[in-house]
């Protein structure tokens, strides 16, 4: 069992930064490819950026390439978001999640991942 934590959320101003943090506890973290995902209201769920076990290669949706950078320590077992030039459509419930199986490449079309967080909200103010 992973437990996922975010935090890091908040109010921003468009054209602001914010940095989103996971916390992973339960199992050998650098066994799991990670991500985020985003969900604003009434929309489905989006992928973010996910990044490869070793943390050296991070894969990102089109609209937040570019903008966000995906970043991991696994000494620390967290994984990080930092989002710049935010936008107002960037608001959302950003979630951290894991997968033991799949690679990071994959997880953006995996209709289901192993374990997610609870989420923190990202409100961008235009």
């Amino acid at each position: 069992q992973v437990q996922l934590v975010e935090s890091g959320g908040g109010l921003v101003q468009a054209g602001g930064s914010l940095r989103l943090s996971c916390a992973a506890s339960g199992r050998t973290f650098s066994d799991f490819a990670m991500g985020w995902f985003r969900q604003a209201p009434g929309k489905e769920r989006e992928f973010a950026a996910a990044i490869d076990r070793s943390g050296v290669v991070g894969y990102y949706g089109d609209s937040v390439k570019g903008r966000f950078t995906i970043s991991r320590d696994n000494a620390k077992n967290m994984i990080y978001l930092q989002m710049n030039s935010l936008k107002s459509e960037d608001t959302a419930v950003y979630y951290c999640a894991a997968d033991l199986a799949h690679s990071a490449r994959a997880m953006r079309a995996l209709p289901t991942l192993d374990y997610w967080g609870q989420g923190t909200q990202v409100t961008v103010s235009s």
